[in-house]
């Protein structure tokens, strides 16, 4: 699939793309008097006398320290020298193509003042699936992705490493630590040599933050969707009411996340003959919050994602480097688009709503083996006390949710001065993002456990029926689950349902329902 990158002009279903690989990018036409005009400019400022950050002058709190015109290459060289200084594991390759795309992207908006070269040689290690060695610990987001920005600078100019698979040595498609020099050659790519300014143009700017926080977006949608599809078979297998999904109540409060939920579970729910059964002569009068209110909680997350997703297309088509370079004018202005707070405050809002979707779920499994409010056998079991059902599958989901609880408390108000207090007030938003994997999986496992529960209790109202969509999703667990008639080591069925959860399977159940809103709002 080739995909054209014209400045401004990614897309969430463009950045989808990337993310899953297979695509090869070219840069648009239209950029390329821009990226030319904007590279003379840095060019005059290098040959002139007057000093100008990053192109003449020290960086951070050595940007009084003026440097002569022969030292100007090495000036760039030893920047990301020195600021490739990260630790940790090494970042995915998803995330690395996500950071090569936006960097190009940014860059070629022709206000950073590089020469296309640079830009060409990003889209040379993409489109050659190249994946530099990126540490994903030492940014604090701000001054920009500083550290693991040089990480793959340093593979850009041959002086890092590259992540690649050896299938002719023990441990195949493992990735192996290979010099960048070799990888390159090999490839037949010419490391790039730096001009004035380039280096720090290709370490200053939020890819690293918003390609953490975009990974985790893409890898939370399957998610959320079989969420909605567990959450909804979890209500059959209660005999919950529909009622509360009633489109006029959440007209009233106007909430559009909230309004499209309540509409997802409408549509799960259409045509289930356990539904019908207790239309009359029940009871209850309410059903418990983890039921009722589900539009209200998952509804609140949605509009919490729709936001992270639309800052999160902003900043992927941003310019956020520094100085930058207005060409028109042959101005070079200091600023500060390198901090990333816009990311940070948008990974902890996608915090807040990955866990939340997580603790509604674990409330549910918590219903579920409840008899006295499920009015299913304790436990999910038949015979309880010889057995113990589902008692410590949910203690494992209620751990889960304690952790994600810790997890999901915000990052963006931990400020750490750093450069000698020069960059007095930083994001965090590097971590902000790089945290969410940890809630996501989490929280999948949470929903494959209550999975599991709900399949089990609509196993206890049978020879009735849910609704054929419920029905998919139950089919496709007992593909890979049988019914716990017994206890048995369960330990695998978690890890086979968490499967359906993380792989797209229930997914795909959601989307055969037609007519339905889409999860992201298009920007």
């Amino acid at each position: 699939m080739n995909l054209i990158l014209e400045p401004g002009g990614l897309t969430l279903d463009s950045l989808l793309a990337i993310h899953r690989g297979g695509v090869h990018l070219e840069l648009h036409a239209s950029a390329l008097p821009v990226i030319a005009a904007s590279a003379a400019v840095v060019q005059r400022a290098a040959e002139g006398d007057a000093p100008v950050y990053g192109v003449n002058t020290g960086f951070g709190k050595l940007a009084n320290q003026r440097i002569s015109e022969s030292d100007l290459a090495l000036l760039q060289l030893n920047l990301i020298r020195s600021h490739s200084v990260g630790v940790g594991e090494p970042l995915q390759p998803a995330v690395l193509r996500l950071m090569l795309a936006m960097k190009a992207a940014s860059l070629a908006r022709g206000a950073s003042g590089v020469r296309q070269i640079v830009i060409d040689k990003l889209l040379q290690l993409f489109n050659a699936g190249l994946v530099p060695y990126v540490p994903s610990q030492g940014s604090v987001g701000a001054s920009g992705d500083l550290a693991p920005l040089a990480h793959m600078t340093l593979a850009l100019i041959g002086e890092g490493e590259f992540l690649v698979s050896d299938e002719s040595r023990p441990g195949a498609g493992v990735s192996q630590r290979r010099p960048a020099a070799q990888v390159l050659a090999e490839a037949g790519i010419e490391p790039l040599r730096l001009a004035a300014k380039e280096g720090l143009a290709l370490i200053n700017g939020t890819q690293t933050s918003t390609a953490l926080a975009l990974h985790a977006l893409l890898s939370f949608e399957p998610v959320l969707e079989a969420a909605l599809v567990i959450g909804a078979l979890t209500l059959d297998a209660a005999r919950g009411s529909d009622g509360p999904f009633d489109p006029r109540i959440h007209a009233l409060r106007g909430q559009p996340g909230q309004i499209d939920v309540a509409q997802y579970y409408r549509a799960l729910l259409a045509g289930s003959a356990i539904r019908r059964s207790h239309e009359s002569d029940d009871d209850r009068v309410q059903d418990p919050y983890c039921l009722r209110c589900q539009p209200q909680v998952v509804g609140a997350c949605l509009d919490q994602l729709r936001h992270a997703a639309l800052v999160l297309l902003r900043e992927a088509n941003a310019v956020t480097d520094n100085p930058l370079v207005f060409a028109d004018t042959g101005d070079m202005i200091s600023g500060g688009n390198f901090h990333a707070e816009p990311v940070a405050l948008a990974a902890d809002g996608m915090a807040l709503a990955i866990a939340e979707v997580g603790a509604i779920a674990e409330r549910r499994i918590a219903m579920l083996i409840d008899a006295g409010v499920s009015r299913l056998p304790p436990f999910l079991t038949a015979n309880a006390g010889l057995n113990s059902g589902f008692m410590i599958a949910h203690v494992t989901a209620a751990a889960l949710a304690s952790e994600n609880k810790s997890l999901a408390h915000p990052a963006s108000v931990d400020s750490l001065p750093t450069s000698a207090n020069q960059e007095d007030h930083v994001s965090m938003a590097t971590f902000a993002a790089r945290r969410l994997q940890a809630m996501i999986r989490n929280t999948a496992h949470i929903l494959g456990i209550e999975l599991l529960a709900a399949a089990q209790g609509v196993q206890f109202l049978r020879p009735l029926t849910s609704s054929t969509a419920l029905e998919q999703a139950h089919a496709l667990l007992r593909e890979a689950c049988p019914s716990v008639d017994e206890d048995r080591y369960l330990a695998p069925d978690i890890e086979r349902a968490t499967a359906l959860v993380t792989g797209g399977a229930l997914s795909r159940v959601f989307r055969t329902l037609p007519g339905l809103p889409a999860l992201w709002v298009a920007a």
